[in-house]
């Protein structure tokens, strides 16, 4: 384990997911940065770090499954689900589609989350909450019950607002990488 690893998984976003320039958000927002969180979910030491970090933000809760919307909190997930498994503790893990595949099952959320199920929802980016919103109703539509959703980063442009119903905690804020929320 490594001694702080908040402090170094902020050093990975900040040394490989913090960009500057002109982009457009899933939200439709204009900034003028981004946090590309793929570029630290798929690194070995970052992916194993977050696993802690999800594993302590979410420890104290009787939960079942872990997951959100594709494709940000697919890695996110598993990482969770090794850190539980090393404390010995069983989890499952899922993911939430955009829209439900034409074939096969057709089923909107995948993996093991059934009605009465406790469930944490996770997310990489958030600015508004629209994205983790979208897989909240996706699992409550299953009849899951949602007890947390965390998420990497807050851009503290909305989504807290958005979250306020939920137990919401972000492992970072945008502030965490020295930069200032835009406005809205």
């Amino acid at each position: 384990m490594t001694p702080d690893p908040r402090a170094r998984l902020r050093e990975l976003f900040l040394q490989r997911a913090v960009l500057f320039g002109d982009f457009t958000l899933a939200s439709g927002k204009k900034s003028k940065y981004y946090i590309n969180s793929k570029r630290v979910l798929f690194h070995a030491e970052a992916i194993t770090l977050l696993g802690e970090l999800l594993y302590d933000a979410t420890k104290d809760l009787p939960v079942k499954a872990i997951g959100g919307l594709e494709v940000g909190a697919i890695p996110m997930a598993a990482a969770a689900l090794v850190a539980y498994h090393r404390a010995g503790r069983p989890l499952e893990g899922f993911f939430v589609r955009k829209q439900a595949k034409g074939h096969g099952s057709k089923e909107l959320v995948e993996g093991q989350v059934a009605a009465g199920d406790t469930v944490v929802v996770i997310d990489d980016v958030l600015t508004t909450g629209g994205s983790v919103v979208q897989a909240i109703d996706a699992v409550t539509a299953v009849g899951a019950k949602v007890a947390r959703v965390v998420c990497i980063c807050d851009r503290l442009q909305g989504a807290g607002k958005a979250l306020a119903a939920y137990d919401y905690r972000p492992l970072f804020t945008i502030r965490d990488f020295g930069i200032e929320p835009e406005a809205s």
